[in-house]
């Protein structure tokens, strides 16, 4: 049986790799691949052969913005109980965290799905409000939630954002040069392979979905160092397995149905048109930004600057290393974060520092 972690097949990866002799900065914009990257050490074996990786826009928390954490905060200080992943509580708000405000006796609650969320209004009849996180992977949950009429206590903080438009917004940025991305197979699964297309015949720019095994990840550079060999910029997919050109098109249908795409902003990002995933009208009274209207008051849209120092806004664009922000590990950790990339699991600061904290801090 194939193995994903066969470390023969990997070592001839690596050789195909390294007999091209490349020269290649890459980026990905999944936690999972940025784990599965630096748990099995495969960007130290890549550095080697020419080839760097750095982690984009891949982490939902990460990219959450400190305006939108705050007005969960904002919520949760109103009396409502706020449901969430445990991955959320210690991001930093304006004024405070989700954490913060559960210590001063505000109802924030640890969910692991937003089926967890309803069933917690269901059961205390409590004014409950979701914060609803994720790319394309999550927000079907949601739709399909809200598609079944869940309880009038219940609303969600719709944070969901759309991958692709972030993509066309840091490439239009040009801050870094990249000579290929490594999609993400769960948003991808859902969506499919058409969305990437214009992006690699715009940008001239390798792209291959890839799984989130060993294997899977050094297949996706040996597959992207290919094309650059052959001067080609296509789509490819490694992780066929899994994900279909067409994408899985009940999610699909269900999240067109209940969302609609706004303009909005991601942290360390300027305003990317149509990135985030709106309520559409008919769902409106499950809208928490318009039912708490004027309990959120000026929070809504209001611009608030990010924490002293704190580097997360150009990790998530590629420009530094976790390392590179003078706050790492020392100022920020995990026990103290200032920035969500040191809360998340999935946030390349967090995921440096558990793997490689005692050899190198």
């Amino acid at each position: 049986m194939f193995q994903f972690r066969d470390r023969v097949v990997a070592e001839k990866i690596i050789r195909r790799i390294a007999g091209m002799n490349v020269d290649l900065t890459l980026m990905h914009v999944c936690g999972t691949h940025q784990d599965t990257i630096v748990r099995y050490g495969l960007d130290v074996l890549l550095r080697k052969q020419g080839v760097r990786i750095r982690q984009g826009p891949g982490c939902p928390v990460c990219v959450t913005t400190t305006t939108e954490i705050e007005e969960a905060v904002v919520l949760a200080r109103r009396g409502k109980t706020i449901a969430t992943y445990g991955d959320m509580l210690r991001v930093p708000g304006a004024s405070g965290s989700l954490i913060d405000a559960r210590s001063e006796g505000a109802k924030v609650k640890v969910v692991y799905s937003i089926t967890d969320a309803v069933k917690l209004a269901e059961r205390t009849g409590d004014e409950t409000v979701f914060v609803a996180i994720g790319f394309e992977t999550t927000a079907p949950a949601t739709a399909i939630t809200l598609l079944g009429k869940p309880p009038e206590n219940f609303s969600i903080l719709s944070c969901h954002r759309y991958l692709p438009p972030a993509l066309e917004s840091l490439l239009s940025m040009g801050e870094l040069k990249l000579d290929g991305i490594i999609e993400p197979g769960h948003v991808s699964t859902i969506i499919g392979t058409k969305p990437y297309e214009r992006l690699s015949v715009k940008y001239m720019l390798p792209q291959v979905i890839a799984g989130f095994e060993p294997l899977d990840v050094l297949m996706a550079v040996y597959m992207i160092a290919r094309q650059t060999q052959s001067s080609r910029a296509i789509v490819e997919n490694e992780y066929a397995r899994t994900v279909r050109e067409e994408g899985n098109l009940k999610a699909l249908r269900a999240m067109s149905e209940v969302f609609r795409p706004i303009d909005s902003k991601w942290r360390g990002f300027p305003v990317v048109p149509g990135s985030r995933m709106k309520l559409r009208s008919e769902f409106a009274s499950y809208d928490a930004e318009e039912r708490f209207r004027e309990e959120l008051g000026a929070t809504i849209g209001a611009e608030f600057s990010e924490p002293s120092g704190c580097g997360c806004d150009r990790v998530l664009r590629g420009l530094i290393e976790p390392r590179e922000c003078p706050l790492f590990g020392e100022a920020c950790s995990p026990e103290r974060p200032v920035g969500p990339c040191m809360v998340s699991l999935e946030g390349s600061c967090n995921i440096e520092y558990r793997y490689r904290r005692s050899s190198q801090i």
